[in-house]
């Protein structure tokens, strides 16, 4: 049975992230606050969880789901090599809205998608994502809604889209930004903004010591 918890009362709080960890950790699924939009997950781990979760988005393989992690060195133990941009950029806007792709460990026993031997990581600022995460490690996170459909931007959106599907919806208020993050892909020959977001180029080539439109390919 689906159970919505609100997060304001302390009480409810700490009922609904127990919940939600007990959730992940039998393969289920919850929703989860976060400061872009709210997001559907599984542990990262388990195939049926994320099995789950492309079903409850009526999402087919080929789009690989992200994984977000509760901590900044938690992305040395899931990619196969971290580049320097890598430490650079999750120095300056970690935990935030920025999601990087790297090429991921081969040792690792998971199944994203058709992710091509690449992983999204995210370390998102929100106390209560960051809680659950903590506990249950890295997490296959998703957007909380049907796929093509609008990103969820409160627990009563995500309930409409994915209904029954997820065992527990977390209930924190309006996200911060209402935006989904913003993605920079560093497996090729120089890092590129695949997803514009809230971190914008400007504050990416700064960061970077490079020219924003290059990040972009405009010319």
């Amino acid at each position: 049975m689906t159970e919505v918890f609100d997060c304001a009362d302390a009480a409810q709080r700490a009922a609904g992230i127990a919940a939600a960890i007990d959730a992940v950790r039998g393969g289920r699924l919850a929703v989860l606050p976060t400061d872009t939009v709210y997001g559907v997950g599984a542990d990262a781990f388990n195939v049926a969880g994320v099995t789950a979760l492309l079903a409850a988005k009526r999402r087919g393989r080929d789009m690989p789901v992200g994984v977000l992690v509760g901590s900044w060195n938690s992305i040395d133990g899931l990619a196969l090599v971290v580049p320097d941009t890598a430490r650079e950029l999750i120095r300056a806007f970690w935990p935030g809205a920025l999601s990087v792709i790297v090429n991921q460990a081969p040792s690792l026993q998971w199944d994203l998608g058709d992710a091509r031997g690449t992983v999204m990581v995210r370390m998102p600022l929100h106390p209560v994502a960051l809680e659950v995460l903590t506990a249950v490690g890295p997490m296959a996170v998703s957007s909380a809604n049907i796929s093509g459909g609008a990103p969820a931007v409160d627990a009563a959106a995500a309930h409409r889209q994915l209904g029954e599907t997820v065992d527990v919806y977390l209930d924190a208020g309006p996200a911060e930004q209402g935006a989904a993050s913003t993605i920079v892909d560093l497996t090729g020959p120089a890092p590129r903004i695949v997803r514009t977001g809230p971190v914008s180029a400007e504050q990416i080539g700064a960061v970077l010591g490079q020219d924003p439109a290059a990040l972009t390919g405009a010319p």
